[in-house]
């Protein structure tokens, strides 16, 4: 069944969907997939709108996938706010939402054929989050192949999974653009998440340590590596209610830590847990 909100449709089947863009692409039109799981805010509706000045259809899944949660992880309690979703991409000029049950994206049950991260994708947040990325890259490939977008949109907060997103449209020869968009931030510097609305106030202000340990490593990074992680991890020395999870420097075409000398361009990854939220950031330096 389809709702149509304004312009908006909102599809729950992967045969639907098919049908409607294969009626756009025959008029000549491009599409552009956005890819989320709901709870959207500003970082997403970025996303929205650079992908409307891409492309001439803008097709944004909202799904929760199973796959990409662990055990205690919180699947659960992940926050589902469809109509509130639906609302706000219909006044930024969305055509279709696809919003699919698991039982549309996995009809049988959890997949059998998966997608690999690989070595990268048991670092970091893999380390953290045994098969997250396994889950990630299965269900983005599934979406690219339901759409066939001529490009995709991602946020580069989540830095780790920008770049094993980009490995594998490029390894696999997907013919989609992978268009990244810069890290959204409220104006005290806090990265936009949908896990923000787990903090209460207090929680709110503790978060902030994550981009203020950013701002101290790239103040450092013109003394090398030593100072970025020392700088860095001392942001987090006077907040008792943030525990930190990892900060570290990688390199950006590989994804591996640094070199204790490296010089140039890097990236600067940071994760903590603020009460029972996890947040992650980062952002982008020059080791000097």
């Amino acid at each position: 069944m389809t709702e149509v909100t304004a312009d908006t449709r909102v599809v729950s089947t992967i045969a639907e969907l098919r049908g409607l863009l294969a009626e756009r692409r025959a008029g000549g039109s491009s599409v552009a997939l956005v890819p989320t799981m709901g709870a959207l805010h500003d970082g997403h509706l970025a996303l929205v709108r650079r992908a409307r000045e891409l492309a001439d259809v803008v097709v944004v899944s909202i799904f929760v996938n199973p796959l990409q949660f662990g055990p205690g992880e919180d699947l659960d309690r992940y926050p589902r706010t469809l109509d509130a979703d639906v609302a706000a991409l219909a006044e930024h000029g969305v055509e279709f939402v696809f919003a699919p049950a698991a039982e549309v994206m996995y009809p049988a049950g959890p997949v059998e054929t998966t997608i690999a991260a690989g070595h990268i994708g048991t670092l970091y947040e893999g380390a953290s989050r045994p098969g997250h990325f396994d889950g990630m890259l299965t269900v983005v490939a599934k979406l690219l192949n339901i759409v066939q977008p001529d490009v995709v949109e991602f946020g580069q907060k989540d830095a780790q999974q920008v770049f094993l997103v980009r490995r594998m449209v490029r390894e696999f020869d997907v013919p989609a653009v992978v268009d990244v968009v810069p890290t959204v931030r409220e104006a005290d510097g806090l990265a936009l998440s949908s896990r923000n609305r787990y903090l209460d106030e207090s929680q709110r202000m503790a978060a902030l340590t994550l981009s203020e340990a950013l701002r101290a490593a790239e103040a450092a990074a013109g003394d090398g590596l030593a100072e970025v992680l020392a700088e860095g991890a001392a942001a987090f020395g006077d907040h008792d209610d943030v525990t930190l999870d990892y900060l570290v420097v990688v390199d950006p075409e590989t994804f591996l830590p640094v070199a204790d000398d490296a010089r140039g361009d890097a990236v600067a990854l940071v994760a903590a847990r603020v009460g029972s939220t996890r947040l992650i950031d980062n952002t982008t330096i020059s080791l000097g």
